[in-house]
């Protein structure tokens, strides 16, 4: 079984992107031998109302009974946009999203902003996992339209040290962490606090490049399959579980890694 815990529909307004409705997604999957992905509108990134995408999304998964079991929503909220409290509770126990992603960069707040803290503590509440993404492009190749603090900035992108002040600060959410990409190292105390958190990483960053060594030093149970899909191409996050070795990753492992741990960490 392969469970995909970083997938996308919807449009980036910068690039020219394919299969990103849930229909051709869907066929991609088929392709693939995919049986589910997690995923979000990324409108949502862009709108300054970010429960319209999450509706947008719902209303195209409920357009077609073949998506209900293979396609995992989970909702694009802005904690420092006003409703925000409304949206999360309308989009878990009404749209019935299984989980939220959040945009820091995109929607302009701190990791310490006490509205974040709010709202990853009502979901650990909520028993949903909060989703952190390093990048949603390579910043190399980035936009003049594009948030200019992404290339800008001494640390352009994201590395661990800048999404774990708010794991440091709830410590018992549930978090992913996605398209890994940069350096994961922490300090002595905080990765110790790591160590102990509930996190799920997807193999589509180049960071997991060293996947052999992330599973000796993380642990096994700390990473699962991911795309980034569309915007990344749709093998990579899974030859890299594939073409890892015998003496890096035995079969039960890799289970694990194609499904096994998405399941458990997803309750599915």
């Amino acid at each position: 079984m392969l469970i995909d815990i970083n997938a996308y529909v919807g449009h980036w307004p910068f690039m020219q992107l394919k299969y990103n409705t849930c229909e051709a997604l869907g066929q991609r999957m088929d392709k693939f031998g995919v049986d589910v992905s997690v995923i979000s509108n990324m409108n949502g990134v862009f709108y300054k109302n970010t429960q319209s995408a999450n509706q947008e999304l719902f209303d195209e998964l409920k357009a077609s009974k073949r998506y209900k079991n293979r396609l995992i929503p989970f909702a694009v909220i802005n904690p420092i946009y006003a409703g925000w409290r409304q949206d999360m509770e309308t989009s878990i126990n009404k749209l019935g999203m299984k989980g939220i992603r959040l945009y820091p960069k995109y929607h302009d707040y701190e990791m310490t902003n006490p509205a974040l803290i709010e709202l990853v503590k009502k979901a650990r509440d909520m028993n949903v996992p909060v989703t952190f993404c390093y990048r949603m492009v390579d910043s190399r190749q980035r936009s003049w339209m594009d948030i200019d603090y992404v290339a800008y900035t001494p640390r352009p992108e994201w590395s661990l040290k800048d999404i774990f002040p708010i794991i440091k600060e709830v410590p018992d959410a549930k978090y992913m962490i996605l398209n890994v990409a940069n350096s994961m190292a922490l300090n002595k105390g905080d990765e110790e606090i790591f160590k102990k958190a509930n996190v799920l990483m997807d193999t589509s960053g180049r960071t997991l490049n060293s996947i052999p060594d992330l599973l000796k030093t993380q642990g096994k149970e700390r990473f699962a399959f991911g795309t980034h899909s569309p915007i990344l191409d749709y093998l990579t996050g899974l030859l890299r579980i594939e073409s890892l070795r015998e003496s890096e990753a035995d079969d039960a492992t890799k289970e694990l890694l194609r499904s096994g741990n998405a399941k458990r960490f997803l309750g599915i």
